[in-house]
């Protein structure tokens, strides 16, 4: 090989390796993560013009992995997307991924995440504001 093609390695190789994370996610980054996304996705959906209508009724959904109130919390939210099948925004794309991903975030939180997690508080009216 030449030298340009050996600095034109260097040059692409090098960003790269620096722009990459030198430690994996663990559990409870991903759940913070995935807390973040869900409270902000709820959010917006119920702000949306096509969805607003029918997600009005819903409660506001603030997720905190901290408190022990979360996994009712989204038990119970998990239950009321099911229940929007009468509407017709419960067909849409983007409440369809609301529920799949609160599940997922439930099964990673209760299943995969049992030992990371440390639940410091249990107070219910902190995840109603």
């Amino acid at each position: 090989m030449s030298i340009p093609k050996h600095l034109l390695l260097v040059c692409v190789l090098v960003p790269l390796a620096l722009s990459y994370p030198f430690f994996p996610p663990t559990c409870y980054t991903k759940v913070l993560n995935m807390q973040k996304e869900l409270t902000q996705m709820a959010a917006d959906l119920k702000s949306h013009p096509e969805t607003g209508h029918c997600m009005s009724h819903m409660p506001d959904l603030y997720l905190d992995v901290h408190n022990a109130c979360t996994m009712h919390k989204m038990r119970t939210y998990i239950s009321l997307v099911d229940g929007l099948r009468e509407r017709r925004c419960a067909y849409t794309r983007e409440v369809r991924k609301l529920g799949v991903n609160l599940r997922q975030l439930f099964i990673i939180m209760s299943e995969k995440c049992h030992g990371d997690l440390v639940f410091t508080i249990m107070d219910c009216a902190a995840l109603e504001r």
